[in-house]
């Protein structure tokens, strides 16, 4: 009697199946985003062609911008490199932000992340990964918007200032991109996103202090181009690279991008897992 039950114990011990812990820890989840990004800078390795706009823009807007408004607003092109070089350095970053989310879009039409889904890895990891690879897209940019600024003439007062103010711009745009991130998910054509994002960009990067004073607008746009928040971000890259000045700018900028991936972040993985 007492054999069986101790067989029947370990038989019933035996059909039941073990509880898997489903729960993946902050660690994991960085070890998963970061290789998600791997992922995205061995596409990047593999097709260079996903550069050329982060290449290509800086020196089109830098030779454009200055020879177009050089003269009129500064007097001469040397004169209106420091007003010009940090509204494109930020305005390159921005704009570069936006194809996050149509790359994103192609991966999903694609089915690539409905196979990472079946992972055993992070929620978030797919889309972290895929954003933290786009950074090195804005550094490129900025990098690129420096050395055409210096062919041009630009002579930054601080080297430090030049380099904090490359990675605030970085930081901002990675802050950005998950806000077009979130669109890629919501709309269901790359181009789609493409239009409605550039629609969004064009009034923030040129109704602002990029390229020109904020004074010469007139009054209704001059009060949206001072609330403008890449009015602020430009001021803050002009304050850094321009007078070696580090000020409430810069905080303000910082603030406003933690606070926009304290938002979108969660809300981005949220809506792209219950529309996967």
């Amino acid at each position: 009697m007492g054999v069986a039950s101790t067989v029947g114990v370990a038989s019933t011990g035996a059909r039941t199946p073990p509880v898997a812990s489903t729960r993946v820890t902050l660690r994991r989840s960085l070890s998963h985003a970061t290789t998600m990004a791997l992922r995205g800078l061995l596409e990047i390795k593999h097709n260079p062609q996903e550069l050329f706009d982060v290449i290509a823009l800086p020196v089109v807007f830098a030779v454009m911008f200055s020879s177009i408004f050089g003269g009129a607003i500064a007097g001469s092109v040397g004169d209106y490199l420091p007003t010009l070089i940090p509204g494109v350095l930020v305005q390159v970053a921005v704009a570069a932000s936006v194809r996050t989310g149509v790359k994103l879009r192609e991966d999903m039409n694609k089915g690539v992340f409905d196979r990472f889904r079946s992972l055993p890895i992070a929620r978030i990891a797919p889309l972290a990964g895929s954003l933290l690879a786009d950074m090195v897209r804005y550094a490129v940019a900025t990098t690129m918007t420096v050395l055409v600024g210096l062919v041009l003439g630009y002579r930054p007062e601080s080297v430090v200032g030049v380099a904090a103010a490359c990675l605030l711009v970085i930081v901002v745009a990675f802050a950005l991109s998950w806000i077009f991130a979130l669109m890629g998910v919501l709309m269901d054509k790359p181009s789609t996103v493409q239009g409605i994002s550039m629609l969004v960009l064009m009034p923030l990067t040129f109704v602002s202090n990029a390229l020109v004073p904020v004074a010469t607008m007139p009054g209704w746009m001059q009060a949206f181009a001072r609330v403008n928040p890449v009015s602020h971000l430009v001021s803050a890259v002009r304050e850094m690279a321009n007078d070696g000045h580090f000020g409430a700018q810069i905080a303000t900028a910082l603030l406003g991008a933690l606070i926009v991936i304290a938002v979108m972040a969660p809300l981005t993985v949220r809506v792209y897992m219950r529309r996967a």
